[in-house]
């Protein structure tokens, strides 16, 4: 009996985390990173600050939204298979729940005509530019980005933003990463 409900509150505490995370944060993925990490870190001690950061970097180079695959991950490490779904289902509900809504009670139209709605979506603009600058300035710390390293993720992010062929495809980039980590870093496992 306590184990089960022991196994509830779990479940219960992934799935209200991270509904709370899909509810109020606007931006996408990035701007999630800060209110994620406090709440999978600090608050519930989920993961330790260098698992978040491996998880944030899996999450980016794997296909689909940020948030449900760190969702997913952290769902799996504290309650398997039915905690990957809570945690999914956490992020993803309140999102469609919202759009939903404003599918059926707003019509383009009124979105575009309504003064109140154009001034609460220009107040949100540089407010999501802030959520994705903090996580990217405590990140660039964390993962141990020095001013001679700073080419790397800047050289990429201007090809990528040149459009030019070829080398603006993002999953060279991941691709390119992958390699390297594993041959940088591989080496330096053997050497030890």
């Amino acid at each position: 009996m306590e184990t089960k409900v022991k196994e509830e509150h779990v479940y219960r505490s992934l799935f209200l985390t991270f509904a709370k995370i899909g509810a109020f944060t606007f931006g996408g993925g990035w701007a999630m990173i800060a209110i994620m990490e406090r709440e999978i870190v600090d608050k519930h001690g989920w993961l330790s600050r260098e698992e978040f950061m491996d998880q944030l970097a899996v999450a980016q180079s794997l296909p689909g939204i940020l948030a449900v695959n760190i969702a997913v991950a952290v769902g799996d490490k504290i309650a398997g298979t039915r905690g990957t779904i809570v945690s999914a289902l956490g992020t993803i509900l309140p999102s469609f729940l919202i759009i939903l809504a404003i599918a059926i009670f707003l019509t383009p139209d009124m979105i575009k005509n309504n003064p109140t709605l154009a001034a609460i979506f220009r107040g949100i603009r540089p407010a999501v530019v802030a959520l994705i600058l903090a996580p990217l300035v405590t990140n660039w710390k964390r993962a141990g980005i020095t001013w001679k390293t700073a080419i790397i993720p800047i050289g990429a992010a201007l090809l990528i933003w040149s459009k030019l062929p070829f080398v603006s495809n993002p999953i060279l980039y991941i691709v390119l990463g992958i390699a390297g980590g594993w041959w940088f870093f591989g080496r330096k496992e053997e050497a030890k």
